[in-house]
């Protein structure tokens, strides 16, 4: 699962209100002696965005891309942070667009997220497993879904529409790892944190 993989696949499905999602492919890294004995584990820091707007634990300094899409409600702007441990098969994004103004005062944030939701499962061609409505901790409307490829890759996925913006959080992993990467997946999650614009 690498950085380049993962690109092509966000830009592509920038299409329906506004989102992006992700698919990846297992990682390609080749298997030595050496990191089959001693699997390198990630130092977790917080990463802040550039523009200071989200927090969130990532495990090592993700690598960030800036795209600017066309769509049938303009340009919008893409930006994407991923980490991706080592000798692990699981990718951690936080990727996030800005709406024309326009487009983001006339639909409602639920609509969005609903959007959002229905572009992931049908993009990947997945089945969707559950779903909720979420806030963010400073009271922001979202949602949360898990799906399944069919390759077997899982997915869970905490969206939020906030200041004209969606955010989606991922951590895409494997059948094989998700069993034991689930509390390290739901503490990524919970780490995510808005910073409300004053």
């Amino acid at each position: 699962m690498t950085f380049k993989v993962l690109l092509p696949l966000i830009t592509a499905t920038v299409i329906c209100g506004g989102s992006a999602l992700v698919e990846a492919s297992k990682p390609q890294r080749p298997v030595t002696a050496a990191t089959a004995a001693k699997p390198v584990q990630p130092r977790w820091g917080v990463f802040t965005a550039p523009d200071r707007r989200f927090t969130v634990l990532m495990p090592g300094k993700p690598e960030r891309d800036t795209q600017i899409q066309k769509t049938y409600m303009g340009e919008i702007n893409l930006e994407m942070f991923v980490a991706e441990p080592p000798n692990q098969e699981v990718a951690y994004l936080v990727v996030y667009n800005d709406f024309p103004y326009n487009y983001g005062q006339m639909t409602s944030p639920q609509t969005i997220l609903n959007n959002a939701r229905d572009m992931a499962i049908k993009t990947t061609q997945s089945n969707l497993v559950s779903q909720r409505n979420i806030l963010s901790s400073n009271g922001h409307p979202g949602k949360e879904i898990e799906y399944v490829n069919t390759g077997g890759r899982i997915t869970r996925s905490r969206m939020y529409v906030a200041d004209g913006r969606l955010y989606q959080v991922m951590a895409i992993t494997s059948k094989k790892q998700q069993p034991t990467l689930a509390r390290t997946i739901t503490g990524y999650l919970n780490s995510f944190h808005l910073v409300v614009k004053n």
